[in-house]
């Protein structure tokens, strides 16, 4: 087994060439665009898929390597997960060669080898550069093809940072460099993942509204906060992925996630103190500027002010970029419960709420609609706990206020006021139960 660490980015097609030349002024070594054809594999009843688990076996030079990737952990572009690589003689699976630590019950699943059939392909041509940074050795692979299914396929324009040896702060340190540069864009999709989506038929992708945060039980304030984060960045890259697909409306909801990012860091402001997220902020603050003007999407897109931005909120992610600045004192808050945490912060955002807009504000509304927001965002990263149909009907009272307020509709402003106002709590130690 190998634990694959690797940092994506997709390539603005008409980058391809500067980068190309950028990367062989690295002082490193250079290896040969190379050929490589993928075939993925799943059962009828996608049962590797429901496992997050990934089955291909790779083509190059009459070589063959049979690969499994199991359940790992992406953060923005960043995968972290295990694979498994058996060269095999052939372009024929042969799953009892895996140890069986790969499978879920610890043996080969019954049928599976007779039911795992071709399921869509990838044909890409790879260039390497093999660098050191750091005390880590960093292949870095530009892959230029297409991702194939049935009659649907997409084109790959991609570069990959992938850690051989050393240390993954290395690799988030080459990426750094590498940002500066016009026509990147960390990319959460793997091929893998688009494959999927072109298998299935290759559906028009929506816009997804922010849902309320759904974490395991008895988790702490950190993880509450690492979860809050990765939800936020994850609708910044899904929505970004529509917006440069030509999904105009997807603008707004990526400047939502990046609002997301700023309320997640308010509202654990009293646990982590600005000064750690200080660069965060910065970045965020020229991506939202660069995006307040009539900017096209992709410029807006593949700008590396919002390729540092992207990376920096990854690497806070990955890295806990919020520990060096922990005293013994916040130390134990953020080892706290995180239910208990959202409970106390749940009746602050909500008092906040009550006292803003306990009387008609005339044409002083949009004034508070950053208040607003953010109180909004706050109960969304907050109420995971608790039954969601209560949680949401409670919230879409503010949301639907929020609407009004944005839209001008002054009767339903004064009705979703009244509505929203006078709604009890949903959650514990609010004073109300």
């Amino acid at each position: 087994m190998a634990q694959e660490i690797e940092l994506k980015f997709i390539v603005e097609n008409d980058s391809v060439d500067a980068l190309r030349t950028h990367l062989h002024q690295l002082s490193g070594e250079h290896h040969d665009p190379v050929q490589l054809l993928n075939i993925y594999y799943e059962t009828p009843d996608n049962w590797l898929r429901s496992h997050d688990m990934g089955l291909r076996i790779r083509g190059a030079n009459g070589q063959y390597e049979m690969t499994m990737k199991i359940a790992g952990r992406v953060v923005g572009g960043l995968h972290q997960r295990p694979e498994y690589n058996i060269d095999i003689a052939k372009p024929e699976l042969e799953l009892d060669r895996f140890p069986v630590e790969v499978w879920p019950n610890g043996e080969l699943p019954e049928n599976l080898a007779a039911q795992a059939a071709p399921l869509f392909s990838t044909d890409f041509v790879r260039e390497k550069w093999l660098v050191n940074e750091g005390k880590s050795r960093i292949e870095i692979a530009l892959d230029l093809g297409e991702v194939k299914a049935g009659e649907f396929q997409e084109p790959i324009c991609e570069l990959e940072l992938e850690l051989l040896e050393g240390d993954a702060d290395d690799v988030l340190k080459l990426a750094r460099k590498l940002v500066g540069l016009s026509g990147l864009r960390q990319g959460s999709l793997s091929k893998a993942a688009r494959g999927y989506h072109l298998a299935a038929g290759n559906a028009p992708r929506v816009l997804k509204p922010t849902t309320i945060l759904r974490v395991p039980a008895k988790v702490s304030v950190e993880q509450g906060l690492e979860a809050a984060l990765e939800l936020a960045l994850s609708q910044w890259q899904y929505h970004e992925e529509l917006w440069i697909r030509g999904v105009k409306e997807a603008k707004a909801n990526v400047l939502s996630a990046m609002g997301l990012v700023r309320s997640t860091l308010t509202l654990f402001g009293g646990v982590v103190p600005r000064k750690a997220s200080a660069h965060l902020r910065d970045f965020l603050t020229q991506t939202e500027a660069l995006m307040a003007t009539d900017v096209s999407a992709q410029t807006a897109v593949y700008s590396p002010q919002t390729a540092a931005a992207k990376l920096a909120l990854t690497e806070f992610l990955v890295t806990r970029g919020w520990q060096p600045f922990l005293d013994d004192k916040a130390q134990k808050k953020i080892a706290d419960s995180f239910k208990r945490f959202a409970d106390t912060h749940m009746s602050r955002s909500a008092a906040e709420l009550k006292t803003i807009f306990d009387r008609p504000l005339g044409d002083q509304y949009s004034d508070q609609l950053i208040r607003l927001t953010r109180d909004i965002d706050s109960i969304l990263l907050l109420a995971g706990s608790y039954e969601g149909v209560k949680a949401q009907a409670w919230l879409e009272n503010w949301q639907g206020l929020r609407h009004a307020i944005e839209t001008r509709q002054r009767i339903e402003i004064e009705h979703f006021r009244n509505e929203a106002i006078s709604q009890e709590p949903f959650w514990l130690h609010s004073g109300k139960r």
